[in-house]
């Protein structure tokens, strides 16, 4: 697994999060990225609060960015022993919306690419939303993962089945 030090962007997201999203008025993404990992101690309050539950520390996320709403997306570090970037990609709403939205980090950017912020990934709150791809984003994700070109639709399809289990894992820690 990674170090709880370590906190350093890897270079693909921080390429992906250079780029501006636009929420174009409720009509784009909801997505502000953070231009560093929220540190140890912040992720730690954030996920008892989250969860309401004191005992819990925030080890396991890597907070890099969250919606309007307060929601924040992060890497879940729970495949032990694998890098950072291959590790999954959540997002855990303020209004307790959870979801696996990226296997990876090449599959997240590829969600980017298509025009998905993490809160449109894991929720289906807006049905009339349609997503915008984004062409900046498609030439970061085809940089740093050619390899794993998908569209936006499989990366999500790909996460959940693989992470079925992660809103009740989740609402196990809450109190």
């Amino acid at each position: 697994m990674t170090a709880i030090h370590d906190r350093e962007f890897p270079a693909a997201l921080a390429a992906a999060l250079a780029a501006p999203f636009d929420y174009n008025d409720g009509n784009g993404v909801d997505f502000e990225a953070f231009p560093a990992f929220l540190s140890a101690e912040e992720t730690t309050d954030w996920f008892r609060a989250w969860t309401g539950n004191g005992e819990l520390d925030g080890d396991s996320f890597r907070v890099f960015g969250q919606d309007g709403m307060g929601g924040y997306a992060a890497f879940w570090l729970v495949r032990p022993h694998r890098p950072l970037v291959d590790q999954p990609v959540v997002f855990l709403g303020s209004e307790g919306e959870t979801g696996v939205v990226a296997r990876d980090l090449g599959a997240f950017l590829w969600l980017l690419a298509g025009g998905f912020g993490p809160w449109e990934a894991a929720t289906s709150y807006e049905p009339d939303w349609t997503p915008r791809p984004n062409q900046e984003l498609a030439a970061v994700a085809e940089r740093f993962a050619a390899d794993c070109k998908q569209s936006a639709a499989v990366v999500v399809e790909q996460a959940t089945r693989e992470f079925p289990d992660f809103d009740d894992t989740i609402m196990e820690l809450c109190r």
